[in-house]
């Protein structure tokens, strides 16, 4: 865990979690124009579209993590202090989406031959920002002894946890072993990335190399989610939000899938009418 990777003069901190986010915009952007200028698409166009879904995703993001957590916040300017923390990648995927539907249907832009060339920045932005959430010490995993478990120093979001479930005496001086989730998420992105990349190079249509990351996170950000044991990330029953909508994802994009594919084996063209 570490917090603040270094300080700029003044005292200015560089935080492990703002700096990876920053480097993930950063790549994912440059990789999604590239291959957008590859399929064809008007690179000025790209470029404001790719700012859009950054503000989108910035939005969604914070807005999950409020309504998962309406009891952390005070007033409405404790909402907007979002450099406080507290964001949810989930809502980051939808939001956004939402945004990149509005601008590309607003634009005249092909949406399922963009959202393709998207989906490998997906990848790339889930694992470095994991790695943040990791230098940041959130999204902790359960209790576990394992080989590769982690602990975290005290007053990290683990052990102030832990120490509140009363697991953990106030005067310890670190927290107990836990799965380290964060790591799980990262490659996570990882894996995405590959299997986006490969089913760009095999689509038969518009729109495969997205829900191949839509269906895949959805199916390990579950599997994730039995790992985790911070309570930020909220829950109904017994189930988490982002299990919730993990599964609203996947049913969503599984009847895309068959829709698209069916489409382009009736001879249809390899776009869509909304691409």
């Amino acid at each position: 865990m570490r917090p603040v990777l270094f300080y700029l003069p003044f005292g200015l901190p560089i935080y492990g979690y703002g700096a990876m986010l920053c480097l993930s915009v950063i790549a994912g952007r440059w990789l999604a124009e590239r291959l957008a200028a590859r399929d064809g698409l008007d690179p000025a166009l790209v470029n404001r579209a790719a700012a859009w879904a950054l503000g989108g995703a910035l939005i969604g993001a914070r807005l999950l993590y409020v309504v998962t957590n309406p009891t952390s916040f005070a007033d409405v300017a404790d909402v907007l202090a979002w450099w406080k923390g507290g964001v949810v990648a989930y809502g980051g995927f939808l939001g956004g989406f939402a945004a990149t539907l509005i601008f590309c249907r607003r634009h005249g832009i092909r949406l399922l031959t963009w959202v393709d060339c998207v989906a490998p920045a997906l990848g790339v932005g889930l694992m470095l920002t994991r790695i943040g959430c990791f230098l940041g010490g959130c999204d902790f995993g359960v209790p576990w002894n394992g080989p590769w478990a982690v602990v975290f120093p005290a007053n990290s979001p683990a052990f102030r946890q832990q120490v509140l479930q009363g697991l953990l005496p106030a005067a310890a001086t670190e927290s107990l072993a836990v799965h380290p989730t964060q790591l799980y998420e990262s490659l996570v992105g990882l894996v995405l990335f590959a299997a986006v990349m490969v089913a760009r190079r095999r689509r038969t249509f518009h729109g495969q190399a997205f829900l191949t990351f839509v269906l895949g996170y959805a199916v390990l950000r579950s599997l994730v989610e039995l790992a985790r044991a911070d309570l930020d990330r909220g829950a109904i029953g017994s189930i988490s939000t982002s299990q919730w909508i993990a599964l609203a994802t996947f049913i969503s994009a599984a009847i895309a899938w068959y829709m698209l594919r069916r489409r382009r084996s009736h001879g249809g063209p390899l776009s869509c009418a909304i691409s």
